[in-house]
């Protein structure tokens, strides 16, 4: 214990923010992770440290990606390389089996450089590449555009398209981007663990963010709910109401897990709203559907993620019909079934009878689209896109799986970036809290003090960011925070 006393605010009725699980559907027995879904980024030495009671499951299959208008796909079984480059074949992509093994051996390399630091001090950028060791492998990956790195190593339509969905989810870009902003989001989804892997938390996303409010309670914190942060001084005091009460709090450090937009609006600053990119939809099936493809089994295909309409010439296509104002058609889309994996989030009666859970993250539908007053007609034509979309690669129509909830209602609920604003005072629905940073400092970047050299510091020494906004952040990763007790304890 380091002798601080602490205070955690949190402004729903349940801690965790985004990382929880839910019974989304009235009368069904189902925890769903609600809005953030699967487990990478979240550090080995955070769960020893912390003690955490939570367990990881790592999926069988990597991904299934249907070749539209056919009945073929690309199914990456981790568990049977030849199996992958026999599906390879089948898709007329033989030549790119020994280019994925490649380009995917290169983002392991980074990630083993790489995510074993982001516990540590900040790198500089000249540090992280003499860490990494291939200079030919940084400049694909971090110095040049991702999406034109995919182009060069793959031939396959459909194959640089699922390698560029990593850059994509929740970033607004189109499919070669200049401003390496979609490098960054790969960056991220390609490192976590050292492995780039992705995990689906047992139990559900509440288990994890269970265990951290735990661990915060037995090492002394006091957590209050229902307890809204109004504003907050330079100098540390937090104003926050609870029930009809307003209370003030005088603080030597403030720890900010917000975005830093919603930050400067609790400090009466300026800041610019950040953009986030995706909708959501949540399903409950009585079973998963048939697919185009007889010959494979359903299991398998949403085994992993699923990947619909992702081809590399469409997520550019869907990002230039964004940029004009529409939801793009056909729409491109990542579908997770957490069931298969943790069948623990149902009940035993809805695991015996088939049931399964379906998680739709949607691609390149940014925040602009959508306004208070329109919002609640986008988010119908959005889930309209998004069942006409999956529709078209299936091999019958997912509504006539949908199973109904307690009013007769179909288990369906769709997200938009604004609903998530709403719900979760994310700003612009932006899942990470606003664009990503590099996991090292620019060589001319200020390290001089403990904020700063782990990532954390604001204009004002004694508020720091401690979530997503900080410079490793965008996930569930417990990361931010634990950099900023870092450089609490490293100023005392």
């Amino acid at each position: 214990m380091a002798g601080k006393s602490v205070i955690g605010l949190e402004r729903l009725d349940e801690l965790g923010g985004a990382a929880v699980s839910a019974e989304v559907f009235p009368g069904v027995d189902a925890r769903l992770s609600r809005y953030s879904y699967l487990v990478s980024l979240l550090p080995q030495r955070i769960i020893d440290e912390l003690k955490l009671d939570i367990r990881l499951a790592r999926r069988r299959y990597s991904s299934y990606t249907p070749l539209p208008g056919t009945e073929a796909g690309l199914l990456v079984d981790t568990g049977d390389p030849a199996a992958t480059a026999a599906s390879f074949a089948a898709i007329g992509a033989s030549a790119d089996a020994a280019a994925w093994e490649d380009f995917y051996g290169g983002t392991a390399r980074l990630a083993r450089s790489l995510f074993p630091t982001v516990t540590e001090p900040l790198m500089t950028r000249t540090e992280a590449r003499r860490m990494l060791g291939d200079d030919a492998l940084w400049e694909r990956l971090v110095e040049h555009p991702i999406g034109a790195t995919i182009e060069g190593a793959f031939t396959d339509d459909l194959v640089r398209g699922v390698a560029l969905t990593d850059g994509l989810i929740g970033t607004f870009a189109p499919a070669v981007d200049p401003s390496l902003a979609a490098n960054r989001c790969f960056l991220y989804h390609v490192i976590g663990g050292g492995t780039g892997e992705w995990d689906v938390p047992i139990g559900g996303m509440g288990a994890v963010s269970g265990a951290l409010r735990a661990a915060a309670r037995n090492a002394g914190a006091e957590l209050l709910t229902g307890a809204e942060a109004t504003a907050i001084t330079p100098d540390g005091e937090v104003v926050y109401e609870q029930g009809d009460a307003e209370h003030r709090l005088a603080a030597d450090i403030v720890l900010a897990n917000v975005a830093p937009s919603e930050l400067a609006r609790l400090l009466g600053e300026g800041a610019a709203r950040p953009e986030g990119a995706q909708g959501k939809v949540n399903m409950l099936l009585s079973r998963l559907p048939r697919l185009r493809d007889p010959g494979l089994d359903p299991m398998a295909a949403f085994g992993g993620t699923l990947h619909v309409h992702e081809g590399f010439t469409r997520l550019g296509e869907a990002h230039d019909e964004a940029l004009a104002g529409r939801i793009p058609d056909p729409l491109p889309l990542e579908i997770y079934c957490h069931s298969l994996t943790d069948p623990s989030i149902l009940s035993p009666e809805l695991r015996s009878s088939g049931a399964q859970t379906v998680t739709v993250f949607a691609l390149q539908t940014p925040d602009r689209l959508l306004t208070d007053a329109t919002n609640d007609a986008r988010r119908t034509e959005l889930q309209a896109a998004v069942l006409r979309s999956l529709d078209a690669v299936l091999g019958e129509p997912i509504e006539s799986m949908l199973m109904t909830d307690a009013d007769g209602r179909p288990c369906l609920e769709t997200k938009t970036t604004l609903d998530l604003e709403h719900a979760l005072r994310m700003p612009g629905g932006h899942i990470f809290h606003g664009p990503l940073a590099w996991p090292f400092a620019e060589d001319d970047a200020p390290r001089g003090t403990p904020a700063e050299r782990w990532g954390v510091a604001t204009v004002h020494p004694r508020i720091l960011l401690c979530g997503s906004g900080a410079q490793r952040g965008g996930a569930v990763s417990g990361i931010g925070g634990h950099n900023a007790a870092m450089a609490v304890l490293e100023a005392d």
